[in-house]
């Protein structure tokens, strides 16, 4: 499993770790700028943490409503942190 120190090293790469979850290589993408192909991968995976992840996404791209649905989805309410700070959260929650 990758640790969260590796992972956030690993954005100063041109390709994600090849050992990284689908999760965490959602949230890598992210980090790099590339929304859209995050997003994509996170919607092919049904589990609360991906619901997350998919909260934050919208809730990044501004769709409150649609970020909203999600973290209903996944069981929680939005936090009220910044967006660099629930990646981070996510981050520390799938990486150990």
């Amino acid at each position: 499993m990758i640790t969260h120190e590796i992972f956030v090293k690993s954005l100063d790469d041109d390709l994600p770790p090849e050992e990284v979850s689908p999760l965490l290589l959602s949230l890598w993408y992210d980090a790099k700028g590339n929304w859209k192909k995050s997003h994509a991968i996170i919607s092919k995976i049904n589990s609360k943490e991906a619901a997350l992840i998919h909260a934050y996404l919208h809730r990044k791209e501004g769709d409150i409503w649609n970020a909203d649905y999600w973290y209903r989805i996944a069981g929680e309410n939005r936090k009220d942190i910044s967006l660099k700070e629930e990646w981070v959260s996510l981050v520390r929650t799938l990486a150990h």
